[in-house]
């Protein structure tokens, strides 16, 4: 197990490291069906070939991952990789990209 759920000081739950991970190491897949409205789990993936976002409701653990101005992992399509060296017990962010043009 790489991962697991707990109360965050960010928000709500979030995802926690249950061992240390290194930078550049697959975290784990978001695995969730295609939606098109926006929600609390949503996680939108920019299309190849400027041809828009899909969103994808969220269904596994991944979904609980808040957002860091410095986060500690990044999304490459639906696939979760961290950014830097994770110690366990850490809780695992990613940027949202809300400040993004």
């Amino acid at each position: 197990m790489l991962v697991y759920i707990a109360p965050s000081i960010i928000h709500g739950k979030g995802l926690f490291a249950a061992r240390p991970l290194r930078a550049g190491q697959l975290i784990g897949v978001y695995d969730g069906p295609v939606t098109d409205r926006d929600g609390d789990h949503v996680l939108w993936v920019e299309n190849e070939g400027d041809d828009g976002w899909t969103g994808y409701d969220g269904i596994n653990e991944l979904r609980f991952m808040n957002h860091a101005d410095s986060p500690t992992a990044e999304m490459d399509g639906l696939r979760c990789y961290a950014l830097v060296d994770i110690e366990a017990e850490t809780e695992i962010t990613i940027d949202y990209g809300w400040n993004d043009s």
